[in-house]
């Protein structure tokens, strides 16, 4: 069911449909008190944030640097492969599966988001989908992959920039709906990927 054009949206009808947190609530809670006790802060070691992190399920690698401020959601929902660079104030918001392959650098405050909803639903119901970082890849600073994408072996999403569509290996996106391919040939529009009707934030 789609809500008409221009009609008001219910949130008060959202129902979440599709979206499976992973782990009791019991685990949730313990997870956001180590995360913003000890995980986010500054003085806690950062040899320490990788077996933190293994703690509560996730998949990390050797060799893995997370800087302070870095934000997880589901650490259950992370797979992080070696020698892995995340910068300070990233966000990896992964209401689904963030996968992020060996060789990766997640520079500062970059967002990593499965998070969407569908934009003609009237209650605004969720549209998440998984998000893929390949071997070599480079989220530079403050650039944002949205939900859905896969960002190519060796490829660049250029600082401030937003991938709302999968980045071809090789390939430097400087703009929301361009990137430069390997080859040189100049830019390109970018291919959509996802439903039509679920808009990406």
């Amino acid at each position: 069911m789609t809500a008409p054009r221009g009609a008001a949206r219910s949130l008060r009808g959202f129902t979440g449909a599709g979206y499976h947190r992973g782990r009791p609530l019991a685990v949730q809670v313990l997870w956001f008190a180590a995360l913003n006790l000890l995980f986010v802060r500054w003085w806690f070691p950062a040899r320490l944030r990788p077996p933190l992190l293994r703690a509560f399920g996730a998949e990390v690698g050797r060799r893995v640097l997370i800087r302070h401020r870095v934000r997880v959601h589901w650490p259950w929902k992370l797979r992080v492969g070696d020698d892995v660079w995340i910068g300070e104030g990233a966000w990896l918001v992964n209401l689904e599966p963030i996968t992020i392959g060996h060789d990766v650098c997640v520079s500062q405050g970059a967002l990593l988001c499965t998070g969407s909803h569908q934009r003609r639903s009237p209650t605004f119901e969720f549209d998440n989908a998984p998000v893929t970082l390949e071997p070599g890849s480079w989220v530079a600073a403050r650039a944002v992959v949205l939900r859905g994408v896969t960002v190519g072996a060796g490829a660049v999403v250029g600082a401030g920039a937003v991938a709302r569509a999968d980045v071809p290996p090789g390939a430097v996106l400087t703009t929301p709906t361009a990137l430069t391919t390997p080859d040189g040939s100049g830019a390109v529009a970018a291919r959509r990927t996802g439903p039509r009707d679920g808009g990406r934030r």
